[in-house]
């Protein structure tokens, strides 16, 4: 036969058959070269059709204990206590990530088998994180930490197993503040745990979500206009997460944790995909469209820097370039400038005339309504426009 790339189990039984025949071939001929060759194809397509499990972790543990001649009380250092060692190999307790790193930097087990991820890595922890910060009973309030069944006081004591557990699976492992690269908008000092407790949680969210693949340059004037326009139907909001999914953006509604004073946030994932997650802290129809619409500003115009995380509280006003850049697209999106300056509409125009400009451009009234409130600092007008308690019922 002519050695060609194997494809299929029929090529493989042939290559199999022709290298029996060629086993007493000489190497440095013609039919050894053969032979070699065939070898070569045969071994990449049995990497490829029929892998090899990597070993089950409990035996890769037994295995290393027998290499090194160790006992149960050998294990106490990396498992923790003798009971803790007892239950792991009987497999009635997990392997923690603590676990696993520490029974790969002491006992040399290979991270991937620890893992059962064939190339995973097991990160160390970066020193300096105050792990008890977090705001662990409110996330256990939320029931995020759905592996994790213990009280809170046991939850501060595992709270550095518990925490790098629950991130794990979105590639890294320390839920560090001071490590992720954000920015952040807000008057005050905000939490760092607790916005990066929310950041994970909205991440993993969006983890579970099918989408498209993401094409660079989808977000638009003009593909913003197409979602706002959704508005205009008293299901709006909830048919924007499907607009968006299926255009490869992820969406996720997450009520914010204490001070953090957040409306929304644009994120990067792991994958490169981007996020688009808002709290709802205002339920109102312009806030709703506006914070979507500035997060997906972020997207358009940010997410090629170094920043994977954008965080707002859009009750402050744009302290840099970004945030100005952001809210200025995210109005020009809305309603564009030129049916704006042509509607003419002064500092508080009667409500028919901001009906009949949010009908002619098919979006909901509580848009220009909220811009003429927004601008003008007079939060008293149209409160009837702006669409108040319309959102969360939707997301309930």
């Amino acid at each position: 036969m002519i050695p060609k790339i194997i494809k299929n189990e029929t090529d493989y039984e042939a290559a199999l058959g022709r290298i029996d025949e060629l086993m007493d071939a000489d190497p440095e001929t013609a039919a050894g070269d053969e032979l070699e060759l065939l070898v070569t194809l045969v071994e990449m397509y049995e990497s490829k059709a029929h892998p090899i499990d990597l070993p089950d972790p409990i035996e890769a543990i037994a295995f290393r204990m027998e290499q090194a001649g160790l006992k149960q009380k050998d294990l106490i250092p990396y498992i923790g206590s003798r009971s803790k060692v007892s239950e792991v190999l009987s497999r009635q307790r997990p392997l923690s990530i603590a676990m696993m790193r520490k029974l790969h930097e002491g006992l040399g087990i290979p991270a991937d088998v620890l893992l059962k991820e064939p190339g995973a890595l097991v990160i160390p922890v970066s020193g300096g994180i105050e792990w008890e910060r977090f705001p662990l009973a409110e996330m256990i309030k939320r029931n995020w930490l759905k592996d994790f069944h213990g009280t809170v006081a046991e939850a501060k004591k595992q709270a550095s197993e518990v925490l790098t557990a629950w991130a794990g699976s979105l590639g890294f492992e320390v839920p560090q503040p001071a490590l992720l690269r954000q920015h952040v908008r807000s008057g005050s000092e905000s939490d760092g745990y607790a916005l990066t407790a929310w950041r994970i949680r909205v991440s993993l969210l969006a983890m579970e979500q099918k989408v498209l693949k993401y094409q660079k340059g989808t977000v638009t004037p003009d593909f913003v206009r197409d979602l706002v326009r959704l508005s205009y139907l008293d299901e709006g909001p909830l048919l924007a997460q499907e607009f968006l999914l299926k255009n490869g953006i992820h969406f996720v509604v997450e009520s914010h944790l204490k001070h953090t004073h957040l409306d929304g946030a644009a994120i990067k994932l792991p994958d490169g995909s981007p996020l688009v997650a808002v709290t709802l802290r205002y339920d109102r129809l312009d806030n709703f469209w506006f914070t979507l619409c500035h997060e997906l500003a972020h997207v358009a115009l940010h997410f090629d820097g170094a920043e994977t995380a954008f965080f707002d509280d859009l009750d402050q006003a744009g302290l840099d370039t970004v945030e100005n850049d952001a809210d200025l697209w995210a109005s020009d999106a809305l309603i564009p400038p030129e049916c704006w300056h042509a509607a003419n509409l002064g500092r508080r125009p009667p409500k028919r005339i901001i009906v009949n400009l949010a009908t002619s451009l098919r979006i909901n009234p509580a848009i220009p309504a909220g811009r003429i409130r927004g601008t003008t600092g007079n939060y008293k007008m149209y409160d009837d426009l702006i669409g108040r308690n319309k959102v969360r019922k939707l997301y309930s």
